[in-house]
């Protein structure tokens, strides 16, 4: 099938069950999983210090691998940013070598973007998708509940979506909308973006990059956004950021993927996170769509960041469509 090379970029791995459990049903699936010298490290709460994070991005780059897969997000990759090899990875992926991650990577994922024009995959890391059990296999957000049918382990739509990458099939992504989806586009059918750069990822990771040099100055595009553990106030606050600074304006699209792992209040007295979305689309005249499978969850599909998509609406789903890619 694929060569694939696991590395730690970002977070210790502390479930190592999972982490092995990841590796072997790589294995199964039928990849050559070559594990880098130091995924398995650890210094303070980081797979190894900033220099031994980054040379182990270095070897991923160097591999060769037809997929360079993170074992775990976490916290770790906005430490070193100003020393990603960057024109490195980008060569990788021009000789057809896929990144592929989320959560903490998404700063990675801007970054290569705004720098090399280069595209990358959102997708499942080793131990949160690969290795999941029907329990959560890591802490922070970073586990898995197991598959969507009930028996545990990796969720089936992400394995899929995962092979359909590895083989170059992987072509498009749909999902059921919301009815209040459907009301707020007032009855608005077809493309509702043609050509658009998808990008995005975590929300807080996004909104770390703004001001800085590895923001990438996106117009016209098609955004993504996900969390987890954050209350919905605070993903009020970091929208209203990128709304303020007029990122949101910008964009031709809004997804809104799984925001999860929080916890509401006597407090709210009825706010929610609906009541965020209907609050974003009072001030906001660009669509916003949500329910995209992907986030913390262990239904995730594969995005490819950086590539133009069309999304369309088709009654009561949302196509985003790339194409064939080779």
């Amino acid at each position: 099938m694929a060569h694939v090379y696991v590395y730690s970029p970002s977070g210790a791995v502390r479930d190592r069950s999972a982490f092995k459990r990841g590796v072997a049903r790589l294995k199964a699936l039928g990849h050559e999983v070559e594990v880098d010298p130091s995924a398995l490290a650890s210094w303070q709460r980081f797979a190894g210090d900033d220099d031994t994070r980054l040379a182990a991005i270095g070897r991923a780059a160097a591999s060769g691998a037809d997929v360079a897969l993170i074992s775990r997000g976490g916290y770790g990759l906005t430490r070193i940013l100003e020393q990603i090899p960057y024109k490195a990875m980008a060569r990788a992926i021009e000789r057809g070598t896929r990144f592929v991650g989320f959560s903490d990577f998404t700063v990675v994922q801007l970054a290569l973007m705004k720098k090399a024009g280069a595209v990358t995959w959102a997708g499942p890391a080793v131990c949160e998708g690969f290795g999941a059990t029907d329990a959560g296999d890591a802490a922070e957000g970073h586990g898995g509940l197991g598959s969507a049918n009930g028996q545990g382990g990796p969720d089936e739509i992400m394995l899929a979506c995962f092979d359909d990458m590895v083989s170059g099939s992987s072509e498009g992504t749909g999902w059921r909308l919301p009815a209040a989806d459907i009301a707020a586009l007032n009855g608005k059918d077809g493309l509702v973006a043609r050509q658009a750069p998808l990008w995005g990822g975590n929300l807080a990771m996004v909104l770390s990059l703004l001001g800085t040099p590895w923001w990438p100055e996106v117009k016209g595009g098609v955004l993504f956004l996900e969390d987890v553990g954050e209350h919905p106030y605070r993903i009020e606050r970091m929208l209203l950021q990128l709304l303020h600074a007029g990122v949101l304006a910008r964009q031709k699209l809004i997804v809104l993927g799984q925001f999860t792992e929080y916890s509401l209040s006597v407090h709210d007295k009825g706010y929610s996170l609906a009541k965020v979305v209907a609050e974003l689309r009072s001030r906001l005249k660009v669509p916003v769509l949500t329910g995209l499978p992907f986030g913390h969850v262990p239904t995730k599909v594969l995005l490819p960041v950086g590539l133009p998509v069309d999304v369309l609406v088709e009654g009561r789903e949302a196509l985003v469509l790339w194409g064939h890619q080779h």
